[in-house]
């Protein structure tokens, strides 16, 4: 039975909650101080067996206090671990690439994905992402730089759209 650790720390914009297994990759993690919020998330195929609360995650929580005292690439190197079909899987890759303060179109985000014509499928990319912050779907926003939606709230990603833009 595989442990995963949680913890929750506070940021400038509320609680945020991380799940990471015992090698230190991201299984899920966004804006909420309930852990439960973020299980149903991951992956049944990386799922731990087992949940353990931890007041400190090591580099992951460095990351997440870094990028929030203005470090914007302190999460970039952090492993992310989901599971999902070909497309997503591949999507949440390159989401990844997309740089802090350059946010793009969920169109610019399809053919980045190597897929022009699969707004949709890329779209629900970002909706089906489980480790917000680490995998960016807060930087993919509607044509014409409207906010769109997002798990966490659009008053959270406003405010990290305009932290990474300062």
């Amino acid at each position: 039975m595989s442990i995963a650790h949680w913890s929750t720390m506070d940021t400038k914009i509320g609680p945020f909650t991380a799940v990471v297994a015992t090698d230190g990759a991201v299984l899920a993690s966004g804006w909420t101080k309930d852990v439960d919020e973020l299980t149903p998330l991951i992956s049944p195929a990386v799922a731990p067996g087992e949940l353990r609360e931890r007041r400190d995650l090591g580099p992951v929580s460095k990351a997440v206090r870094q990028y929030h005292a203005g470090v914007l690439d302190a999460v970039d190197g952090i492993e992310v671990r989901q599971r999902s079909g070909d497309f997503r899987q591949h999507a949440w890759e390159v989401l990844r690439t997309v740089r802090a303060g350059e946010p793009v179109s969920y169109a610019d985000y399809a053919a980045l994905a190597g897929r022009p014509a699969a707004v949709r499928a890329a779209a629900t990319a970002c909706a089906r992402n489980a480790a917000a912050l680490f995998v960016p779907c807060h930087r993919v926003v509607r044509t014409g730089g409207a906010m769109g939606g997002f798990r966490w709230g659009v008053d959270v990603k406003r405010w990290l759209l305009a932290h990474e833009a300062a």
